[in-house]
């Protein structure tokens, strides 16, 4: 379950890792991984317009109303484009090649910023070089994905007869 705190002007998302089999896992919110899904179904479907939110609800087998508020939010930040009426629906706003995992993730579940629990009992201190050391472990993050863009992630299409890695 997701549990957001306030931090500055911005709410920090407490669910990016779990603990499982003795290990922290960095997990994607389930809406994160629908945003995702959603923006690679469109990629694939780049040259055919507009694809109906209900189209890609059933083809990707997400629950249509959930999704809808979703590529709404990622209309919002300029990663899609909404037609209306018949013959309506979305499409990517820009290249694939251009559009990171960070946006995706952003879009969904606002800005990616580092904080500590408000009623943190720490030595000041202590708290401050906390504070600076999540805020460069978030700084890499953001980077990072940043760097890994929708293409990345796009199944590569099979050419019969083709060997994969074959120079």
């Amino acid at each position: 379950m997701c549990r957001f705190e306030r931090s500055g002007t911005s709410f920090v998302p407490l669910c990016r890792f779990s603990h499982q089999n003795g290990a922290f896992l960095m997990k994607l919110s389930q809406s994160v991984t629908y945003a995702v899904h959603a923006a690679l179904r469109l990629a694939a479907k780049l040259e055919s317009g507009p694809v109906p939110c209900g189209q890609i609800a059933e083809q990707g087998h997400m629950p249509e109303r959930f999704l809808l508020q979703i590529l709404r939010d990622m209309s919002k930040q300029g990663i899609l484009h909404s037609t209306r009426g018949g013959g309506g629906g979305f499409m990517l706003e820009r290249d694939p090649a251009e559009i990171s995992l960070l946006q995706l993730i952003e879009a969904v579940e606002g800005p990616m910023s580092a904080g500590l629990p408000i009623n943190v009992s720490l030595p000041e201190q202590s708290r401050s070089r906390l504070q600076d050391t999540l805020r460069r472990i978030t700084d890499t993050t953001r980077d990072q994905l940043g760097a890994v863009k929708l293409t990345d992630l796009m199944e590569m299409p099979v050419v019969v007869g083709e060997v994969v890695g074959a120079a």
